[in-house]
C-alpha cells in the first residue's frame, strides 16, 4: 500500500465511483503546535491550480470535547489517550481529480518521482470481509435513550432549549486491533460517500463514511452544509420516492433544520459582514446509499484577516451536533450523555497553507484503538419528537459503521 511505512498517513475520498471532486492519499509528520494551522490567514485569495484545492498544509481532526470546552461548555474526562486535536503537517501528497481523470503528486522534499513509482507499484486493494468476532455495547440501552429523550422535551418545555442532538455510543472492544483500511474498505463498500476518509496516525484511525460537510473555506468565502432530517432507503424506486417526500414534509424534521440554520446563520455573522450570510439551499434532500438526507447551505464573505481559529471558535462545534441555543444546549447534553463524545461529533479534513480548507463533520464514523473501536450516532431531539422513531434513527445510523467492524447492534437496538 502506498504510504504504509508512513506512521502517520491519510486518505481523503470522494468516493469509489466519484466523477467530480477530488480525492488525497498522503503521509507526514505531526504537527507539534496547533495553533500553527489555527493562525492561517482564511481570507486569502490562492491562485486556482491544476493541481486541486490541496497543495499542501495539514489534514487532521478536532474532537467534540476540544470545541465544547472552548466554547465555555462542561466536559467530560475523554476516557482514553486519543487527542483532542490532531493535524499532521503533509509532506507527500497524491491528488487525484475525478473530473478530469488526473493524477497529481507532490512532496515537501522533492520524491515526486518515487512518491508516482510507489503509486504505479501499489497492489490493487483487496477488503476481506469482516470477521462476525467483534460484540458491540451501548453506552443506554434503548428505553434509556427514550427516555433521555423525554427529559430532553421537558428542558425544550421549560425554554431552555428549542433543539438538543442528543447521541450514544457504541463500544467495541477485541484483542489485537482492527485494520483500519480493511474496515475503510468495507464501510466505503457499503455506505460511500463524497466526504470519506481514513485518517490513520500512530496507532489511532479515524475511518469515516460521513455525508455532512461541515466548513467549506475559499477565497475568503465560508459555507457550512448542516444536515437535519434522516430517512432510511426504499426497497424500490417507489418506495425511496414516498420516502423522500415524507423527509421534504415532515414539519418536525423541517423544522430541526431550519432551527440549524438560523443558529449557523449567527455562527457565520461572528466572523463575516453581516449583509454576507445567506441561505444558499434550504431543506433540500440528498440520498446516499443507506440515507435520504435534509441539507441546507450557508455561506458567507469572511471579515479580512479571519483566521481558521476565528471560523473554527465561531462555528464549533457544529450546531447540528449540539441543538440551540449552543451553549445551553452542550450543557444539557453534558448532563443527559453520561459520557464523552470525544473524536465523534468533531470535524476532519484539510486545511490549505493559503488559507483554504474543508472539513466534514465526524458522523457516520468510527474511531479504532490499538483495544478495540467505537461509533457515535444521535439525533435531533425537538417537542414533537418520538422516542421510537428517534431510538430507530440511532440504529440506522450506527448499523453500517458497526457492520464494518465486524459487529451488530446490541441486543434491543
Amino acid at each position: 500500500m502506498l504510504a504504509a511505512d508512513r506512521s502517520h498517513v491519510f486518505w481523503l475520498d470522494a468516493g469509489p465511483d466519484a466523477r467530480t471532486g477530488w480525492s488525497w492519499v498522503g503521509a507526514g509528520d505531526p504537527e507539534t503546535d496547533t495553533a500553527r494551522v489555527r493562525s492561517v490567514d482564511a481570507t486569502q485569495h490562492p491562485k486556482m491550480s491544476p493541481a486541486g484545492p490541496f497543495l499542501g498544509g495539514w489534514v487532521g481532526w478536532v474532537g467534540y470535547e476540544a470545541g465544547a470546552e472552548a466554547a465555555g461548555a462542561p466536559v467530560r474526562d475523554r476516557g482514553d489517550a486519543t487527542p483532542d486535536e490532531m493535524w499532521v503537517r503533509t509532506d507527500e501528497l497524491i491528488a487525484f481529480d475525478h473530473a478530469s481523470g488526473r493524477v497529481w503528486a507532490m512532496s515537501a522534499s522533492g520524491r515526486a518521482e518515487a512518491v508516482v513509482d510507489a503509486l504505479l507499484a501499489a497492489p490493487p486493494a483487496t477488503t476481506p470481509p469482516a470477521a462476525d468476532e467483534a460484540r458491540a455495547t451501548a453506552r443506554h440501552a434503548p428505553r434509556e435513550y427514550a427516555a433521555l429523550i423525554e427529559r430532553c422535551r421537558d428542558a425544550i418545555r421549560e425554554g431552555d432549549a428549542y433543539q438538543l442532538c442528543l447521541t450514544t455510543r457504541f463500544e467495541i472492544e477485541i484483542e489485537g486491533e482492527f485494520d483500519p483500511l480493511a474496515v475503510y474498505g468495507r464501510l466505503r463498500r457499503a455506505a460511500p460517500s463524497h466526504h470519506g476518509g481514513l485518517l490513520r496516525f500512530g496507532d489511532v484511525a479515524l475511518v469515516s463514511a460521513t455525508p455532512e460537510r461541515f466548513l467549506e473555506l475559499a477565497e475568503g468565502t465560508v459555507r457550512t452544509h448542516p444536515i437535519k432530517g434522516t430517512r432510511r432507503r426504499g426497497a424500490d424506486a417507489s418506495a425511496d420516492a414516498a420516502l423522500i417526500e415524507d423527509l421534504r414534509s415532515d414539519p418536525k424534521e423541517r423544522a430541526e433544520n431550519v432551527m440549524i440554520v438560523d443558529l449557523m446563520r449567527n455562527d457565520l455573522s461572528r466572523v463575516c459582514d453581516a449583509a454576507s450570510v445567506t441561505v444558499e439551499r434550504l431543506l433540500e434532500v440528498e440520498t446516499y446509499p443507506t440515507v435520504h438526507q435534509l441539507v441546507s447551505t450557508i455561506a458567507g464573505t469572511l471579515e479580512p484577516g479571519t483566521t481558521v481559529g476565528d471560523v473554527l471558535e465561531a462555528t464549533f462545534p457544529a450546531g447540528s451536533m449540539t441543538g440551540a441555543p449552543k451553549l445551553s444546549a452542550m450543557s444539557i447534553l453534558h448532563d443527559l450523555e453520561g459520557g464523552p463524545r470525544g473524536v465523534f461529533a468533531g470535524c476532519f479534513g484539510w486545511i490549505g497553507s493559503d488559507g483554504s480548507g474543508d472539513l466534514a463533520m465526524v458522523i457516520r464514523s468510527i474511531l479504532t484503538r490499538p483495544d478495540g473501536a467505537y461509533v457515535g450516532a444521535g439525533g435531533g431531539i425537538t417537542w414533537r419528537s418520538q422516542a421510537q422513531a428517534e431510538v430507530a434513527e440511532v440504529a440506522l445510523k450506527a448499523r453500517a459503521p458497526l457492520a464494518a467492524l465486524g459487529a451488530g447492534l446490541p441486543p434491543g437496538w
